[in-house]
């Protein structure tokens, strides 16, 4: 389905009200190549405030709250456009300013064997971790105002290293401590397949 690119009208302000997710319910949307939003959900709509009408063919960085280092997109996006899936803790930003956090699987739609656009899956992020992300994210965007992207990928891989785990590893960890990746992986498992 084509679906024509536009701009938003306008940028959210923050307001830090937290919007906290069901337990039971996903968000799910699917993008084009360059990240324009081509589906969303009922429960993506109402979570973000935003009229249908007004994210299709809107970028998804439309949610993206400033509380969000951009080395965190930069290795999602890295990691998509190689193929692969990737699991992260995501701040969003939603039309009045308020926030709510998620855990996104992120993967490449494809067809006859060629990405075509991505699908992100999404889930309450465990409250148990948002304290530990919070900081981490933190760190980064400190570390990203001194000195740009390039400061704030070294600082993610010098804390990565610290734990000695990777990046998947971290967020697994993370994850594992609530209900664990596996079932969030069966609840996605067959959602557009």
């Amino acid at each position: 389905m084509d679906i024509q690119r536009r701009e938003p009208s306008r940028r959210p302000i923050p307001n830090y009200q937290e919007i906290i997710l069901n337990k039971k319910d996903f968000i799910v949307s699917r993008t084009d190549l360059k990240g324009y939003i081509t589906y969303a959900n009922d429960y993506f709509i109402e979570i973000c405030e935003y009229d249908k009408e007004e994210l299709m063919g809107v970028n998804h960085n439309i949610i993206r709250h400033p509380d969000m280092p951009r080395i965190i997109f930069k290795v999602l996006w890295d990691r998509i456009k190689g193929g692969d899936k990737v699991f992260a803790f995501v701040k969003n930003l939603t039309k009045t300013g308020k926030f709510y956090w998620v855990l996104a699987e992120v993967e490449p739609a494809k067809k006859n064997g060629e990405i075509i656009g991505y699908y992100s899956f999404r889930v309450r992020a465990p409250r148990y971790a948002l304290k530990e992300i919070s900081e981490v994210y933190k760190m980064l965007l400190e570390a990203e105002e001194g000195g740009g992207m390039k400061a704030s990928k070294e600082a993610l891989d010098d804390f990565l290293d610290t734990k000695k785990l990777t990046y998947d590893e971290y967020v697994q960890r993370l994850f594992k401590r609530g209900f664990g990746l596996r079932g969030f992986l069966r609840g996605f498992g067959n959602i557009f397949r």
